[in-house]
């Protein structure tokens, strides 16, 4: 007996202490170390949608003109000679608007009559605005803090430029316009596009700075629809600005020209995204008295260089013959040649008229001796 109880002790049984834990510990209190950890119940999958996808209705728009980019820095009467890509990736979004794109607009579908059109704008500003209230409306918008601002920039006058006014209009009357870069080379186009397809008044221009004026009557709970373009569409590819040989010059001659633009100084030096309200007047001035001129644009950019040479061959007028380390050569024309001719043409009508004035005087007089 006392050689069997040192064995007992020595070798207890294995179950001993899985059995006092157990009789110690109720199951609510035992938490064991490395107990497995609930995984989460898996979704069930949705089951698929058996209706067909139906596409958006198309937004329908009254507005009586051409939806593009951008309304001051494109010509309509420009047709394009090639486009970037197809003409089906509408900026408006597939099957968003009822309109189709051509690649540089959106045409409208119904042709609305223009006197109708003209009456409802007019019927829309209602009564001008006294001096007093100008007055007011420029005193409150014209500072620089003032919050009811939008910017135009280098694209212009541009389609979602148009939404961004009318929603300033939903809590002011009148919105400040900022404006910088190439479109201030004519922002007498600016205004008009501005007041054309928003619908309102310019009450203040003062060099860069716009007032706009919504009108008396205009109600923001039924402000026009416009569809807005989702990216910028891609510009299509135009004839070549500056040829090779410039029209009414020889190769030598147009290469002449350019050696003395070159080496000539520089009218003025343009800054990118600068106010060029002054830039056409000093170019006809130059014009006055020299033959070919040069802009130096290096800070501008090579995009903007080719808008600038665009603007200034239409109102200047004048020939772009070269552009080069983005410095601009401009010739002026056969201005000499074409005021010759306009002289030689009054002279030959002054003495055709003179003529005839002196054989109606002769009739006269010789009928008179007759009788």
């Amino acid at each position: 007996m006392q050689k069997l109880l040192p064995r007992l002790l020595s070798n207890p049984p294995k179950h001993s202490f899985s059995y006092f834990f157990s009789h110690c510990f109720s199951k609510t209190t035992y938490d064991p170390p490395f107990s497995p950890i609930s995984k989460p119940p898996k979704p069930k999958p949705k089951p698929p949608d058996l209706t067909p996808n139906r596409n958006p209705t198309p937004i329908k728009s009254s507005l009586p003109f051409d939806f593009r980019h951008s309304y001051s820095e494109t010509d309509p009467t420009l047709e394009p000679i090639g486009f970037r890509e197809p003409k089906r990736f509408s900026p408006f979004g597939p099957g968003r608007l009822d309109r189709e794109w051509t690649g540089t607009s959106a045409p409208v579908r119904d042709q609305l009559d223009s006197c109708l059109v003209e009456e409802e704008s007019i019927l829309v500003l209602g009564d001008p605005l006294t001096e007093e209230e100008i007055e007011e409306l420029v005193e409150k918008h014209r500072h620089s803090d003032c919050a009811r601002q939008t910017n135009l920039g280098k694209n212009g006058v541009t389609h979602n430029m148009l939404d961004d006014i009318h929603n300033h209009w939903k809590s002011a009357e009148a919105v400040r316009i900022k404006c910088l870069g190439v479109p201030t080379l004519d922002m007498d186009n600016v205004c008009f596009q501005l007041e054309e397809k928003s619908g309102g008044k310019i009450i203040y221009r003062h060099i860069n700075i716009l007032i706009l004026y919504w009108g008396r009557n205009y109600d923001p709970q039924n402000r026009p629809v416009i569809p807005l373009m989702l990216w910028k569409p891609y510009p299509p590819i135009y004839p070549k600005l500056v040829k090779n040989i410039a029209d009414g010059l020889t190769f030598e001659e147009t290469k002449e020209m350019r050696n003395r633009g070159l080496h000539s100084p520089a009218l003025m030096k343009l800054m990118r995204n600068g106010v060029y309200v002054n830039v056409v007047a000093r170019v006809r001035e130059a014009f006055e008295t020299e033959e070919v001129i040069r802009l130096d644009c290096i800070h501008v950019g090579k995009s903007d260089c080719k808008r600038i040479d665009v603007k200034l061959r239409d109102l200047a007028p004048c020939v772009p013959i070269l552009f080069k380390d983005e410095q601009i050569i401009l010739w002026r024309g056969k201005r000499d040649q074409e005021r010759n001719s306009d002289i030689s043409d009054a002279n030959e009508k002054s003495s055709g008229q003179s003529l005839l004035d002196r054989l109606l005087v002769d009739s006269v007089a010789w009928k008179s001796h007759c009788c």
